[in-house]
């Protein structure tokens, strides 16, 4: 454990920020899930409004910098490219 009180704080905002990552990281993987079950189902409709969902918790996990904006664009891509798959 760090001697310096300054040390010490960069500790703690460190576990604050780990903590705030995982949790936006895990919100995101719950909308990805949700896309990829409509999907799945062949819902269209449905498909189409958990996209929308997702892209937008996505992209504010890209803006609080939880992802790199390449990732972002990935990840996006990759769902929308799923969602059209369906007829």
């Amino acid at each position: 454990m760090a001697n310096i009180k300054s040390a010490k704080k960069r500790v703690q905002v460190t576990a604050v920020r780990t903590e705030r990552n995982k949790a936006i990281r895990s919100e995101v993987k719950t909308y990805v899930k949700r896309v990829e079950a409509a999907v799945e189902a062949k819902d269209k409709a449905l498909a189409e409004s958990e996209l929308k969902a997702a892209i937008k918790v996505i992209e504010m996990a890209g803006s609080k910098g939880v992802y790199h904006d390449n990732t972002v664009s990935r990840k996006v891509s990759r769902l929308s490219k799923l969602v059209n798959t369906l007829a």
